[in-house]
């Protein structure tokens, strides 16, 4: 059998038998160039930025200038009155006591007193319903001014923006003109900030992600901003969303409609629970039809750069300890599932929500560090061992990393002193 010999200038030509024409090969090259560029531009992979671990969502009427700090201060609250200890933490989410979760514990209290908030939506939805335009029209401007003056004084969370009413006929017009007193008013007050999301309700057609940006293109060219400056997310919680009429996945044709735009795909557990006719008794975010649909949106979005948000529980972990330890307990394995799964975000309902937020993820990214670190650190060097890893494994342990930076889960430096790599090192190593 002939071989491809390799010296140190590249391989050689094969020794005996025939070889590929240069016609073939410039046909091949020819063939595959629109491949090519079609791959590149449907999936760029990661978009290298910080993604949160939660979005909280506030009815644009409780909305306010303090309204971070207060869901910080009620979170701190619940967090020092139900789980004033290590051990009190334990035992409400049921997990061992132990040093790990001791470290857990202090690091959750300093995230509550330094950033409770990751991403911060203003609703104008659901959690708003239908209001005079008068009262709506003054909302929008209201919260966009508040935000302006957030992110003047350095006290905006990392994303802030957004939901507005659907794309449906009955409350379209109404959707658009809040969108529009929202970023015009953002822009006379300083500028779209840089964490701005918007978030774009109950899709059933990609016809409705297309007039969004279309939307969206019309005011970034009249107010000189550039082009695909605004981006948005896609809010699954249609059954249309999952499946259309045709019998094919709707959700990976929305993301194309989006034409590049589309940061997100969020998951709404009890619209979609409740489109599937699930009771609701039984509408959760670990129900079948809710694994279902966020299996179709994981492979859709795969490589695309759009990132997957779990929903919510419904669950307050309000009124008596044992209500509270037990709302916290569910709370926390729901989040530590949708982390397994590879939703790395959730929604989060309630400020008593925040402490077994951050309990689950910082637990989830602390007790993996050293084994991912060390088998990073093999990979870079090439030191094999049990497991032989390929690239796309060290991608994956680059990003597991980097999301616990991200969030505070892990240090820097704990994470320099276990790879070797620094921050930039790790980004090389993701694809961002």
């Amino acid at each position: 059998m002939s071989q491809v010999e390799v010296d140190g200038h590249g391989p050689t030509a094969p020794t005996g038998g025939a070889t590929f024409s240069a016609d073939a090969r410039a046909a091949v090259e020819a063939l595959l160039a629109p491949v090519d560029t079609d791959l590149a531009r449907r999936y760029p992979g990661d978009p290298g930025t910080r993604q949160p671990v939660h979005t909280v969502y506030v009815p644009a009427d409780a909305f306010g200038a303090d309204t971070v700090r207060d869901w910080g201060r009620q979170a701190l609250e619940a967090f020092d009155t139900h789980a004033a200890t290590p051990a009190d933490l334990a035992r409400a989410l049921g997990v061992p006591e132990d040093a790990l979760l001791a470290d857990v514990h202090a690091r959750v209290r300093a995230k509550l007193e330094r950033e409770p908030v990751e991403d911060l939506r203003i609703d104008f939805e659901d959690g708003y319903g239908p209001r005079p335009d008068a009262e709506e029209d003054a909302d929008a401007v209201r919260a966009a001014r508040l935000v302006a003056a957030a992110v003047a004084g350095g006290t905006v969370p990392p994303y802030v923006g957004i939901r507005v009413k659907c794309l449906e006929a009955p409350v379209r017009a109404r959707g658009i003109r809040t969108l529009e007193l929202f970023l015009a008013t953002l822009l006379a007050e300083g500028g779209l900030p840089d964490g701005l999301v918007l978030t774009l309700p109950k899709v059933t057609y990609a016809e409705q992600v297309t007039a969004l940006v279309r939307l969206l293109e019309d005011f970034e060219r009249r107010a000189g901003l550039p082009e695909g400056r605004i981006g948005f997310e896609i809010q699954i919680e249609t059954t249309q969303a999952i499946l259309g009429a045709d019998g094919r996945a709707t959700v990976a044709r929305m993301i194309e409609a989006a034409e590049g735009r589309a940061t997100g795909l969020h998951y709404g557990t009890f619209d979609y629970s409740a489109s599937c006719g699930v009771g609701a008794a039984y509408q959760s975010m670990d129900h079948p039809v809710a694994d279902h649909a966020k299996a179709v949106m994981q492979v859709a979005a795969a490589g695309t750069g759009v990132r997957l948000s779990d929903g919510s529980t419904n669950v307050i972990p309000t009124g008596p300890a044992e209500r509270v330890h037990a709302a916290w307990k569910l709370h926390h394995d729901l989040v530590r599932r949708s982390l397994a799964r590879a939703y790395y975000q959730g929604w989060d309902m309630h400020p008593a929500h925040l402490p077994t937020r951050y309990a689950a993820v910082y637990s989830f990214y602390r007790e993996g560090l050293e084994a991912a670190a060390a088998r990073l650190a093999a990979y870079v060097a090439k030191a094999g061992g049990d497991v032989m890893d390929e690239p796309a494994t060290a991608r994956a342990l680059s990003g597991y990393l980097l999301r616990g930076l991200d969030c505070g889960a892990v240090d820097p430096a704990e994470v320099a002193a276990l790879t070797g790599l620094d921050r930039a090192r790790l980004d090389t190593l993701a694809g961002r």
